[in-house]
């Protein structure tokens, strides 16, 4: 079993840049295909970015693509969310995921397919 937490959430402008970390206990990270999801009120959560068990591959939502990045560090157990040009549609809480996912659409930005759900970071941005 994996235990996640998520941190680094925060307040910032339109235009700034936040890093979400997630940091992994117990189970093998690395065996794991690692996401981020978003939930705004009122909202169902919806998928932001998954990153391949090796790191070597990644897959966007298109309303983040070109201002997010998604990595990992296996040696730290960590994952990483890089998120700039932030917009105040980004509002929302941040979830990381773990799953025994296969690697491909639709699986991988199906919330229903991660096993393992962190208690969330709350990201605002201000207009």
């Amino acid at each position: 079993q994996v235990q996640l937490v998520e941190s680094g959430g925060g307040l910032v402008q339109a235009g700034g840049s936040l890093r979400l970390s997630c940091a992994a206990s117990k189970g093998t990270f690395s065996g794991y295909v690692m996401a981020w999801f978003q939930q705004a009120p009122g909202k169902e959560r919806e998928f932001v970015a998954a990153i391949s068990r090796s790191g070597s591959s990644t897959y966007y939502a298109d309303s983040v693509k070109g201002r997010f990045t998604i990595s990992r560090d296996n040696a730290k157990n960590a994952m990483y969310l890089q998120m700039n040009s932030l917009k105040p549609e980004d509002t929302a809480v941040y979830y990381c995921a773990a799953g025994l996912v296969v690697f491909t659409t639709p699986y991988i930005d199906a919330s229903g397919r991660y096993d393992y759900w962190g208690q969330g970071t709350q990201v605002t941005v201000s207009s």
